[in-house]
C-alpha cells in the first residue's frame, strides 16, 4: 500500500508543511459563563464563535447505556464542555434524543448544539432536519453538517441532487446558524465540495480525521488543513485515537472484539495525553471526543486542562514514532488508495 510520507517533505525542508509550519495551534482563551468555569475556548474560524476546546461525540452517547448517557452530558458541563456533536444517523436518532432529555431542556443557552445528515437527496434532508429538531426538542441548530462525504464522486451526487441547497436554506431561515460538513474516508471528498463551492464558500467548518498516525498515509491534515486556512474555515477534530485502535483492539456493540494488535499505539509507542496534545497543536477549534462514561470525560478534560502547546519538533517526532502503523489498519476508516 502507497504511502504518502510526511517525513521526506521534512526531511526535504518543505516550508508549506501543515505539521512543520504551525505553532501552538488555534489561541485558547479562558472565560466563564453561568454553569461555572469553561474549558479554554477557541474561535471557530470565520464564524467568530468561542467554542470550547473540548466537545462530546453523539455516537458514543447513543450507544451507551441511558444512564451513562446523563452522566457524560452532566460530567461534561460539570468539567466545562459547551460544544455537544451528534447526527440524524446515530442508533435511528436515539443520540439526538438523549440530549432532548438530558441537555436541551435545561442547558440550551449554554451550549453549542450540532448535528448532521447523511441526506443523498434534498426531500431527505429537509426530513432529517425536521426530525433532528423535533428529537433534541430545539428549534435552531447551531451548526448543522453535510455528514461523512465518502469520495468525489459521492459529493458530485448529493451536489447534483440539492442537498446543499436545502442546508442554506435551512441556514437562510434561521433554523440552523452555520453550516459545514464532514468526512473520515477520503481527503478528495473534502477537497472536491470545497472546490466546486468555490465561488459561494458557503461552508463554516469542516470535521475530519486529526491524529499522529495521518499524515503518514492518505492525509487529511497535509491536504486540506490548507484549504481550510485559506478560507477561515474552523476545523473539527476527531478520530484523535482512531476510534479507538490507538489501544490495539476495535470492539463493535453486539459483537465484540473484531479486531487486535500485538502493537499499539498507546501505550508501546505514546500516551493518550501525547495524542490528545499532538491534535490541540494544530489549528484545531475542537477536539470531539467520543466517551462511553463519565470518567473518560473527565479524563479529557484533564488532557484538555494541561495542554501549553507542543513544538513542530516534538510534533514531527510523534509522527515518525507512528508512521509504521499507518498502514490501512489502526486508520481503517480511511479508502484505499492505488498503490
Amino acid at each position: 500500500m502507497k504511502r504518502r510520507t510526511f517525513l521526506a517533505s521534512l526531511a526535504a525542508g518543505a516550508s508549506a508543511s501543515v505539521l512543520s509550519g504551525c505553532g501552538k495551534g488555534t489561541s485558547n482563551t479562558q472565560s466563564r459563563d453561568s454553569l461555572g468555569e469553561l474549558l479554554p475556548t477557541r474561535t471557530l474560524g470565520r464564524t467568530g464563535e468561542q467554542v470550547t476546546m473540548l466537545g462530546i461525540g453523539g455516537f458514543h452517547l447513543g450507544w451507551t447505556s441511558e444512564k451513562d448517557a446523563q452522566e457524560i452530558i452532566e460530567a461534561a458541563l460539570e468539567g466545562g464542555i459547551r460544544f455537544f456533536d451528534s447526527a440524524e444517523g446515530y442508533q435511528d436518532g436515539e443520540s439526538e434524543r438523549r440530549y432532548g432529555r438530558f441537555l436541551t431542556p435545561k442547558f440550551r443557552e449554554h451550549v453549542f448544539l450540532m448535528t448532521k445528515t447523511q441526506a443523498k437527496d434534498a426531500k431527505t434532508a429537509r426530513e432529517h432536519l425536521e426530525g433532528s429538531l423535533r428529537r433534541m426538542k430545539t428549534d435552531y441548530l447551531d451548526l448543522w453538517q453535510l455528514h461523512s462525504l465518502r469520495d468525489p464522486e459521492d459529493v458530485d451526487a448529493r451536489l447534483e441532487e440539492g442537498v446543499l441547497d436545502v442546508v442554506m436554506k435551512a441556514k437562510e431561515e434561521g433554523k440552523v446558524r452555520y453550516i459545514g460538513i464532514t468526512g473520515h474516508s477520503n481527503p478528495e471528498a473534502h477537497l472536491r465540495i470545497l472546490e466546486r463551492t468555490a465561488d459561494s464558500d458557503p461552508f463554516d467548518t469542516c470535521q475530519m480525521p486529526v491524529n499522529a498516525i495521518d499524515p503518514s498515509y492518505h492525509s487529511f491534515t497535509e491536504q486540506v488543513i490548507p484549504e481550510l486556512q485559506k478560507r477561515n474555515i474552523g476545523l473539527l477534530a476527531m478520530k484523535t485515537l482512531a476510534d479507538g485502535r490507538f489501544f490495539g483492539m476495535k470492539t463493535v456493540l453486539n459483537r465484540g472484539v473484531i479486531w487486535t494488535s500485538e502493537d499499539p499505539a498507546i501505550p508501546t509507542r505514546i500516551s493518550i495525553r501525547d495524542a490528545l496534545h499532538f491534535a490541540w497543536s494544530l489549528p484545531v477549534s475542537v477536539l470531539i471526543t467520543g466517551a462511553e462514561n463519565a470518567s473518560l470525560v473527565r479524563e479529557k478534560i484533564d488532557l484538555a486542562k494541561t495542554f501549553s502547546g507542543i513544538s513542530a519538533e516534538q510534533r514531527a517526532e510523534l509522527v515518525t514514532r507512528l508512521a509504521d502503523l499507518a498502514d490501512g489498519q489502526v486508520e481503517y476508516f480511511k479508502r484505499p488508495i492505488d498503490a
